[in-house]
């Protein structure tokens, strides 16, 4: 399936965005186990729990707007449509991987799909979101560009610049704050002064929405209403996406600093396990029907990973492949 056939699919049918989201589950979770089998070179910050908010965006997204986000960008970079085999290939370090398995799980890059590298700086993709969308706005296009971004990148410079600038300029771009309640291992009511990153939005004068995360169609639907502003001409949007990493920031982070019973509660509204239940209760599947759905998304994970790891290891002088100097 090709790319553009997957985002055909995910904007036209309920069953393949909940199949999106349990691969990204499967994939994420493997990604996991690989770090603590040594087959993942440098780090890895995976995003279990976080589903609905990847696969939402890319259901609003067009195959033409540009789309950054942070080091956790495995999801987002599969629900756009990049092969599962690039991505496992890439965070173990092979030539098939996205940026010739010289990046790692935190450089992925994918121009096919609207993917820019996506960035290991906290925060560093809101400004570059800002520059495709003047991009757009200079070209006389209708698309627009998408931030992604954690809730502990809202206290940094970038975030208030980069709002800044896209308010004054009215630029096609949309801001969604991934606020999974911790930057790295700080708990969101210990650095940030307000419950809800979105009443931000009133200090660029654009409008600011709270959204359910865990509710792929919610999301999906505040995504496009924002794009579809962006495309009018009317600016930029903030949307805060409540939602919950539910393994640690990074690589063997166990998440001792979560208070007892707050991962539990919301794996009480797992995002998968809520849409799944819908599409049952609305008629769009049977539970059987969801289990082959599960079970070729894992199948798909196990065959990404043995294509990666069969392919050639990037080396050392590969890192200087794609450099210039005169």
């Amino acid at each position: 399936m090709t790319f553009l056939e997957h985002r055909r699919k995910l904007q036209t049918s309920r069953p393949a965005r909940y199949e999106a989201m349990c691969e990204i589950r499967a994939f994420e979770d493997r990604a996991q186990a690989l770090f603590f089998e040594g087959l993942v070179h440098g780090t890895t910050h995976t995003s279990q729990g976080q589903e609905a908010v990847s696969v939402g965006m890319a259901v609003a997204a067009r195959p033409t707007d540009w789309v950054t986000c942070t080091y956790r960008g495995h999801g987002h970079a599969l629900a756009l449509g990049m092969d599962p085999s690039v991505v496992m290939g890439e965070i173990m370090g092979k030539r098939i991987g996205s940026v010739g398995g010289v990046g790692g799980s935190m450089h992925l890059c994918e121009v096919s799909v609207g993917l820019l590298p996506t960035f290991a700086i906290v925060g560093a993709g809101i400004p570059v979101a800002a520059g495709a969308a003047l991009t757009s706005q200079v070209r006389g296009t209708d698309d627009a560009a998408i931030a992604l971004f954690g809730d502990g990148a809202a206290n940094i410079g970038a975030f208030h610049e980069g709002l800044n600038l896209a308010a004054i300029w009215k630029l096609p771009v949309v801001f969604i704050c991934e606020n999974n309640h911790y930057g790295e291992y700080s708990r969101i009511d210990l650095t940030t002064p307000v419950e809800d990153i979105a009443v931000r939005a009133v200090s660029y004068d654009m409008p600011g929405h709270v959204v359910d995360g865990q509710d792929v169609d919610a999301v999906s639907e505040a995504v496009g209403a924002a794009l579809a502003r962006a495309r009018a001409g009317e600016g930029p949007t903030l949307l805060e996406m409540k939602t919950y990493r539910y393994a640690g920031h990074s690589r063997a982070d166990p998440g001792a600093y979560r208070p007892e019973g707050e991962l539990e509660r919301w794996k009480e509204r797992d995002p998968i396990a809520i849409y799944r239940t819908r599409l049952i209760e609305e008629g769009e599947l049977t539970p059987e029907e969801a289990g082959d759905i599960e079970d070729r998304a894992a199948r798909r994970i196990v065959e990404a990973e043995e294509t990666a790891a069969g392919s050639e290891d990037a080396t050392v002088a590969d890192m200087f492949r794609y450099i210039y100097a005169p």
